[in-house]
């Protein structure tokens, strides 16, 4: 098992109801993916470096999480298509 971390923006012109929604559902992926979810940072809204879909703001989230090598493709491949997702990274965290 890997660690992995997964940053999300979040669109942040919806209600937070569906924020909420979409979080959960960017966490049942990397679940059903065999991932282990460790650690969740909401930051909040934070202006975007430029500017998304003519969008200027963004709500930012990051998922740390265990899984098997495979699972990131998986876990990308399924956040990609969601519309609310602004931006997103997964990357594997060095063990220091």
């Amino acid at each position: 098992m890997n660690k992995y971390e997964l940053a999300v923006a979040v669109s942040a012109k919806i209600e937070d109801d569906e924020r909420a929604a979409t979080i959960d559902k960017v966490k049942a992926y990397v679940e059903r993916f065999g991932g282990q979810i460790t650690n969740i940072d909401e930051w909040g809204k934070r202006r975007l470096a430029y500017e998304v879909q003519h969008m200027k703001e963004a709500f930012y989230y990051f998922i740390q999480f265990d899984a098997e090598p495979t699972a990131p493709a998986e876990i990308e491949d399924n956040i990609r298509i969601m519309e609310n997702i602004v931006r997103f990274l997964c990357v594997r965290q060095d063990e220091a």
